[in-house]
């Protein structure tokens, strides 16, 4: 499981620029069932993504083709997490680890 923190960068003022783009990427990463969740860091400090069932390379390929990333709107920190105990409700990060299926 994995944590990807998207913080403002030098390149903020044009968010709105490729905002269309991102958004799409977000939604390929939901689509493809790698983006568990998705929101902005507070207080407007970026977003942050819950991914799963991928691997660190994959992961980082996909952070990399964001055009926020691309375009320095936001620097990109992946932070890896090995579940050891889970809520029930997301047990299946136990059971399908870092690597997915």
């Amino acid at each position: 499981m994995f944590v990807v923190l998207l913080t403002f960068a030098s390149n903020k003022a044009q968010a709105g620029q490729f905002m269309d783009g991102h958004k799409q990427w977000i939604q390929r990463g939901l689509d493809d069932g790698v983006f568990l969740v998705v929101g902005s860091l507070q207080p407007n400090r970026g977003g942050g993504i819950v991914a799963h069932n991928t691997s660190l390379p994959d992961l980082q390929r996909r952070v990399d083709d964001d055009p926020f990333v691309a375009e320095k709107v936001v620097d990109a920190e992946i932070l890896e997490i090995t579940p050891a105990r889970t809520d029930p409700r997301v047990q299946f990060l136990l059971d399908a680890g870092t690597a997915g299926p």
